[in-house]
């Protein structure tokens, strides 16, 4: 399949909600995924902004970038935090000449192993949702096709969320449905810790055992959360291999 193709694929993939049960959580996740296998990355994350503009990870391609995105959320600093606060996007070749900007953030990116970073806004037109952080283990920018493709994802993920019609989303519900996902998103991160606890895994593993559920039944990631933490599916069908 040639790249066209795949990027094809991928928009129709981040566009599709007459789903029945469209779901956030497995939106996002695609969208960091598709980063991943599509541009020259080696990572990536989503963060979403609450009404009080506090941002959220919504999802991460690995365990080390949701690890980066949380050092973000915890010191106010780092290239998600200033994408969102300026919505525009921004490039850093070389992240260990940041650190006097980002002393939170640079030292534990250079030890994971990430050399440069590139962030666009998460966006609905003019107003900023959220930002997108594509993380590189090699210095350097990423080339100008890349960054106009993971801009174009990004910008329809957004319109995505809102459902997207001929009119312009309004206000409360541009509110509404970015609090519905990090609900969602707050929901799966308990389901996780219960899968964790009961399996005796880690969080990484308790994420695969839902997401491969979810799939095993054709429902929806936030679905399977809210029916586990709802106590109407039990943990024990979670963490078998097969339901056979």
């Amino acid at each position: 399949m040639s790249r066209e193709q795949q990027l094809a694929r991928a928009f129709v993939g981040l566009s599709d909600t007459l789903s029945t049960a469209f779901d956030p959580l497995t939106l996002f996740q695609r969208l960091v995924g598709d980063c991943v296998a599509l541009l020259d990355a080696d990572a990536a994350a989503v963060m979403m902004a609450n009404a009080h503009g506090t941002l959220r990870t919504m999802a991460a391609s690995s365990e080390e970038a949701a690890f980066l995105e949380l050092l973000q959320l915890q010191s106010g600093e780092g290239p998600c935090m200033d994408c969102y606060r300026s919505g525009a996007s921004s490039g850093t070749a070389d992240i260990s000449l940041e650190e006097a900007r980002w002393p939170g953030f640079v030292p534990p990116a250079l030890e994971i192993g990430y050399r440069s970073v590139h962030t666009v806004p998460l966006r609905l037109h003019d107003r900023v949702l959220g930002a997108l952080n594509i993380f590189r283990r090699e210095t350097g920018d990423l080339s100008g096709d890349d960054e106009q493709v993971a801009q174009a994802m990004a910008d329809v993920a957004a319109l995505a969320l809102m459902h997207w019609s001929a009119e312009p989303a309004e206000e409360t519900e541009i509110v509404i449905k970015v609090q519905s996902a990090l609900a969602a998103k707050a929901v799966l991160e308990t389901a996780k810790g219960m899968v964790a606890q009961y399996a005796g895994v880690s969080i990484a593993e308790a994420t695969r055992m839902l997401r491969a559920y979810a799939e095993r039944h054709q429902v929806g990631l936030a679905a399977t959360a809210q029916d586990l933490t709802g106590r109407r599916l039990a943990l024990a069908a979670v963490t078998r291999p097969t339901d056979g």
